[in-house]
C-alpha cells in the first residue's frame, strides 16, 4: 500500500479505495495548461483524488 508522508512534519497516512479496498497509487494528472497535479488513482477501477495534503503541501508517496 502506497504510504504517504509529509516531508514538513513527517505525518503519513495510507490510503485505500473504498469502493474496491484496492491500495490507491501515486500518479500525475496532466492539466490543458501543462501543469502537472499530483493525484493518488485506484489501479481496479480507476478512481481518482487528489493526492492528501499536510502542512500546505502534497504528501510524498513512498511505493
Amino acid at each position: 500500500m502506497a504510504t504517504y508522508a509529509c516531508n514538513q512534519c513527517g505525518m503519513s497516512v495510507n490510503a485505500s479505495c473504498a469502493k474496491c479496498d484496492t491500495p490507491l497509487e501515486n500518479g500525475f494528472l496532466s492539466l490543458d495548461d501543462g501543469t502537472e497535479v499530483q493525484i493518488s488513482q485506484c489501479p481496479s477501477c480507476e478512481g481518482k483524488i487528489k493526492s492528501p495534503q499536510c502542512c500546505g503541501a502534497d504528501m510524498s508517496c513512498e511505493m
